[in-house]
């Protein structure tokens, strides 16, 4: 099962007896219509998009009414003030190409103006005219010539967004690029290299600050929390970690006790949070054993809801994992920040960083 956008029914039990019920970022109250939108969550919806012939079907999830347009949630991945990379998923009219769709979302000056939380902007230069095509994995996304009229130091940026954006749906493993019908290997611009088949495993955010030689290293994706008191939301950073490590999980905890160096994302993590035993995997489910460390309230046995949020959001980028159960000195007998037991193993629902827009 893909990580990055499959939901089962768990998905919809837990994510309204945890996620949607609680007072962190994936969820809270019943959210008002302001701008920008002081909350963020993760939401169950699915936006799969099938495949048939290299023709995209539409989504199936939103709701229609009398005299409303029928809308299906999509991650956008937009660029923040810091400069960073991030989702923000938002309710866009459904489109019998959701793929496209979402590209066009991207483009600036496009119909995702009026939509921007405050901060935020759009990646693809104004104007670019944008067609996909998917099959068996592939997304094939052509650009007109206005796509080469951006700043260099976007480069990256904007090839990261677009591949991030396209591959949250089922039928997008990789993604392929051209300008006006023909295949290019660099971007236009500063002439960074586009792999054949580009995919999430080639980072985002990627921050390379503490490595000495990055060629004997891999990537691994974990999640932080960016933004300001107003507006608060995940932001994906792809570290570079020693290839000799054979421990993703541990790794990733280890990672989420550290903020990245001179930048002003936060972590829930203390830095004396640590595994008591090894990672257990079973069945796509990784079980993990804290130290009391992990606790927000040692007295009441909660887990805050930043803590649960990265953690499962972050385990999940790896393959093969799918839930995550949480022990505190060998006992399950632990509560959500609004003193709900975990008493089920906790799934990453669909979509990151929901708001009101």
């Amino acid at each position: 099962m893909s990580n990055k956008s499959k939901v089962t029914m768990a998905v919809t039990i837990l994510a309204s007896s945890l996620f949607l019920s609680g007072c962190g970022l994936f969820g809270g109250e019943e959210k008002k219509e302001i701008d920008p939108p002081k909350d963020v969550s993760l939401v169950e919806d699915e936006s799969s998009l099938k495949e048939t012939n290299g023709e995209q079907q539409p989504a199936t999830d939103g709701e229609e009414t009398a005299g409303e347009t029928a809308t299906v949630k999509t991650e956008l991945y937009l660029i923040d003030k810091s400069g960073y990379v991030v989702p923000q998923t938002m309710e866009l009219p459904k489109s019998e190409a959701v793929a496209k769709q979402a590209l066009d979302y991207l483009v600036d000056n496009g119909p995702v103006t009026d939509k921007l939380p405050n901060g935020f902007r759009a990646v693809i230069p104004a104007d670019t005219q944008i067609s996909v095509n998917i099959k068996e994995g592939v997304a094939v996304a052509d650009f007109s010539p206005e796509f080469k009229n951006y700043q260099k130091e976007d480069e990256l940026k904007i090839l990261q967004a677009i591949t991030w954006t396209l591959t949250q749906f089922d039928s997008v493993d990789k993604i392929q690029m051209r300008i006006n019908g023909e295949d290019i290997t660099e971007m236009p611009v500063n002439g960074t290299p586009i792999d054949e088949n580009i995919s999430r495993s080639s980072g985002i955010n990627i921050d390379t600050s503490d490595v000495v030689d990055i060629s004997n290293t891999k990537a691994l994706t974990v999640y932080y929390i960016g933004g300001d008191e107003e507006y608060t939301y995940y932001v994906p950073v792809t570290r570079r970690i020693s290839e000799t490590v054979s421990d993703n999980v541990t790794a990733v905890i280890e990672e989420l006790t550290k903020s990245p160096s001179g930048t002003n994302l936060q972590t829930g993590f203390m830095s004396d949070v640590a595994l008591l035993d090894q990672p257990k995997m079973a069945e796509g489910k990784v079980t993990l054993n804290f130290n009391e460390n992990i606790l927000g309230s040692f007295k009441e046995k909660k887990v805050s809801q930043d803590v649960l949020d990265a953690l499962v959001l972050s385990l999940t980028e790896q393959k093969g994992i799918e839930s995550v159960e949480v022990q505190v000195q060998g006992s399950a007998d632990i509560l959500n920040e609004e003193g709900k037991k975990l008493s089920e193993p906790v799934v990453r629902p669909e979509k990151v960083n929901t708001g009101s827009f």
